[in-house]
């Protein structure tokens, strides 16, 4: 059996503060993001962040660390993010 090195599952939080004030950890990627929408590949799946004004404070991919500013309106996952041909396949459904 060849050696496989398993990559341990990074810790995954999110603290949101008056709506305003988000930060996420355990980000592998940062997809896309404009004011509006911030899409983002995190250990438990991809997230979607919905808002108005939203700015990405702080990005390290390093440590897994997100800080966003702006006003959250929602926050949503997609489970099994690589199903049904990907993210945006998804989306134009």
């Amino acid at each position: 059996m060849p050696y496989e090195e398993l990559k341990p599952e990074a810790a995954h939080h999110l603290i949101l503060e008056d709506r305003e004030k988000l930060t996420v950890s355990g980000v592998e990627e940062v997809e896309s993001f404009d004011e509006n929408t911030i899409v983002m590949d995190t250990a438990q799946g991809i997230l979607i962040v919905r808002g108005e004004d939203l700015h990405i404070e702080k990005l390290s991919l390093d440590g897994g660390d997100l800080k966003v500013e702006g006003t959250v309106e929602s926050l949503t996952y997609e489970d099994d993010r690589r199903e049904k041909g990907g993210f945006f396949a998804r989306l134009l459904h």
